[in-house]
């Protein structure tokens, strides 16, 4: 825990916002990103993903979401005030336009940073998202893994037991199937294992998790997005139910799916060439 602690120290910045502390990273130069990570991350997360997917020639801004790491946490905050907390950081950057890369949890905020910022909003790219009203019935298998991980992320000594001594059943408990976990190359096996640990300390992100959990999801309201998105979404996810991608295909208006038939919830690790490549033509088209 103190080495996961020592990893974090120093390598951000925090400003004061009408929506508390933000936390945020940025580097690179040339194309804007907003980079948006997922539930149990923080602004590690999202520069995790931010290597795996884009390269230098892009400026990627990837803050902490509210409850996560040092971003400040308030009782009655809603996804919406999470899009205009991203705004107001972006004007204290001089940023004017960005893409925006969002993953899992990461969903429901940047739908809502497109909506109301349209302006502001080059493209849309949304990886294992959630953001869709799921009928119960469908929804039971995610929600259950869903609410084991939150009282997981309670506390650090859990968190690391389960993610070091049980690695793989952690692995199917983050919504990746057996199957697919049985299948991994050594590298991928890897590469999730980094993504996984890199959620320590775990009782930093406790709040944020919760957040997730307890927030509604955008809905219909996403039919009024009007810049261009990708949709990435693997059709095994039981995380995020593949019903989220099959929404977001029906009701953003300009839109783009990329299917895969396996990779669970983390399948941007697991096909993370041509994961990358796409979202990187999405972001830059020629």
């Amino acid at each position: 825990m103190r080495a996961a602690r020592e990893r974090l120290q120093g390598k951000s910045k925090v400003i004061p916002s009408p929506y508390g502390d933000i936390e945020y990273t940025e580097h690179g130069t040339g194309s804007n990103v907003l980079v948006i990570h997922g539930s149990g991350g923080g602004f590690d997360q999202g520069e995790f993903l931010a290597d795996i997917m884009l390269d230098d020639q892009f400026h990627c801004i990837i803050p902490s979401r509210f409850g996560y790491l040092q971003s400040t946490f308030h009782q009655n905050a809603t996804w919406g005030d999470q899009a205009y907390a991203y705004a107001h950081l972006l004007d204290q950057l001089n940023v004017q336009r960005v893409g925006v890369v969002g993953f899992s949890a990461g969903g429901p905020s940047a739908l809502l940073f497109a909506l109301l910022n349209p302006e502001r909003v080059s493209s849309l790219t949304l990886i294992s998202c959630g953001g869709a009203q799921i009928p119960e019935e469908e929804g039971k298998q995610a929600q259950r893994q869903g609410s084991a991980l939150l009282r997981i992320f309670q506390r650090d000594f859990p968190y690391w037991i389960m993610s070091r001594l049980f690695k793989r059943q952690f692995m199917r408990l983050m919504g990746v199937p057996e199957t697919v976990v049985a299948s991994l190359s050594p590298e991928q096996y890897r590469a999730i294992g980094h993504f996984i640990d890199g959620m320590n300390p775990a009782s930093l992100r406790y709040a944020g998790a919760v957040f997730d959990h307890t927030q509604e999801v955008p809905g219909s309201r996403i039919a009024g997005i009007r810049v261009p998105t990708l949709v990435i979404h693997a059709q095994d996810d039981t995380l995020q139910p593949y019903r989220n991608a099959e929404f977001f295909s029906s009701t953003i208006p300009d839109v783009r799916l990329l299917s895969f038939r396996k990779g669970g919830h983390i399948v941007a690790l697991i096909e993370a060439d041509e994961v990358g490549s796409t979202v990187q033509k999405h972001i830059l088209p020629i």
